[in-house]
């Protein structure tokens, strides 16, 4: 069984002229794999999955496999609320050589506990890859419910879960139910929190910008130096805060930017950030250290 444990970061998506552009996000992946990162998650809600057209969502998996090249793993990301959308773009990233998928809870049409559990279910028995859940209340709607982990975790295909719900209590929930899944942070700034109850990393925003930083971080936690994770956890705090200061992926984006690895572009509905707020993400890159 895949096991999934330290920094995977969900990998930002570049724009220039209207287009992915791919020789950006190549030396984005480069320079990750070079920082020691477990892994990418290309193509989730850092990636803006949700404006990429259904062809480009499965190029820039398939250019992440490439560029990869079995250096680290790939996560890829490619949930939907519609399951048969989900089933599609996972068996095509199987079929291109993703190791896993990170499969969101299903997002505005809220799907009972059971319609959760059948959508889940039927991507891991067909998908062709170790399924990945996605616990992110604040964008799909509802929550992942423990008794439908619990039954989730009777599948031998589905090993893990982020968490991004915000709620530390979250890990000793769900390895009280279910003590073989993987936990994995879905927020930043509770990494440490949360892998100190047992989770084994975190799909991080802020590697994107850090992340030999982020890294060195979770692996302090993993070998048990509680004291220099906590060094880590304090100097990158600011950022792990200030990341959000508006809607992911603007901030991250836009602090890309300004170290000159991007072109600050978006798609509608998402636009540059307030001049007001970049002020404020650019003093929190400087006391964690980034040269702008």
């Amino acid at each position: 069984m895949l096991q999934l444990q330290g920094c995977f970061t969900a990998i930002v998506t570049p724009f220039r002229k209207g287009r992915v552009d791919y020789p950006a996000f190549k030396a984005l992946v480069e320079e990750q794999i070079a920082s020691g990162v477990a892994g990418l998650v290309p193509v989730g809600t850092t990636g803006e999955s949700p404006t990429l057209s259904y062809k480009e969502h499965n190029d820039v998996i398939e250019k992440c496999v490439e560029y990869v090249n079995r250096r680290c793993l790939v996560i890829a990301g490619t949930g939907a609320n519609s399951t048969d959308e989900a089933l599609e773009l996972t068996q095509h990233a199987a079929k291109i050589g993703a190791d896993a998928t990170l499969q969101v809870t299903p997002y505005y049409n809220k799907p009972s506990s059971e319609g959760l559990y059948r959508h889940f279910s039927l991507v891991a028995d067909k998908g062709g890859l170790p399924v990945v859940l996605y616990n992110v209340p604040g964008r799909a709607g509802r929550d992942i419910d423990l008794k439908t982990v619990q039954r989730l975790g009777a599948n031998p295909n589905i090993i893990a879960i982020k968490e991004a719900a915000g709620s530390v209590d979250r890990v000793s929930q769900i390895l009280e139910v279910c003590p073989r899944m993987t936990v994995l942070s879905g927020d930043d700034s509770l990494t440490i929190p949360m892998m100190s109850l047992g989770a084994k990393g975190i799909i991080s925003v802020a590697s994107n910008l850090v992340p030999a930083a982020v890294s060195a971080m979770v692996g302090c936690a993993l070998r048990g130096e509680w004291d220099k994770a906590r060094e880590w956890h304090h100097k990158l705090y600011p950022l792990f805060r200030d990341i959000f200061v508006e809607t992911n992926p603007i901030p991250i984006k836009a602090a890309l930017a300004m170290t000159g690895k991007i072109a600050e572009e978006y798609r509608l509905p998402l636009c540059e950030m307030s001049e007001a707020n970049r002020a404020v993400l650019k003093a929190a890159m400087l006391k964690a250290g980034v040269k702008v």
